[in-house]
């Protein structure tokens, strides 16, 4: 049986596990990629630069307590749910790199830089 934060409980849907808590599900297809959830994400978090952020894949390994594995935009999610193995696995919209300037994404995108704050404070 799969854990509730599974990556896949209903085929066809993904949850991306978000750092404020929410949870936010796609609908997805053969042709779907990781790049269209991101502009959907950006829409719906009305983020205006997405450029710091990816979605990841988390998992627990019994010889590293947690694994990241950082999804590519070409992506099909079909590809990549079919590809994982691993159970208790999530997908989480999370900080790939730090911003050189973190005053100006401040000044650029105030939610970018809040969602940013949200990981690292």
């Amino acid at each position: 049986m799969l854990k509730k934060e599974a990556l896949l409980l209903i085929p066809n849907v993904l949850k991306v596990f978000l750092e404020n808590g929410q949870i936010k599900s796609f609908t997805f297809d053969g042709r779907t990629t990781v790049k269209d959830v991101m502009v959907t994400l950006q829409d719906r978090l009305s983020l205006r630069h997405i450029e710091h952020f990816a979605l990841v894949l988390e998992y627990s390994s019994p010889e590293q307590s947690h694994r990241f594995l950082l999804l590519q935009d070409k992506q099909p999610l079909a590809h990549v749910v079919q590809r994982t193995h691993y159970h208790g696995m999530r997908c989480l919209f999370r900080v790939s790199f730090f911003p050189k300037d973190p005053v100006e994404l401040l000044r650029r995108d105030p939610a970018a830089f809040e969602y940013l704050y949200i990981q690292v404070g």
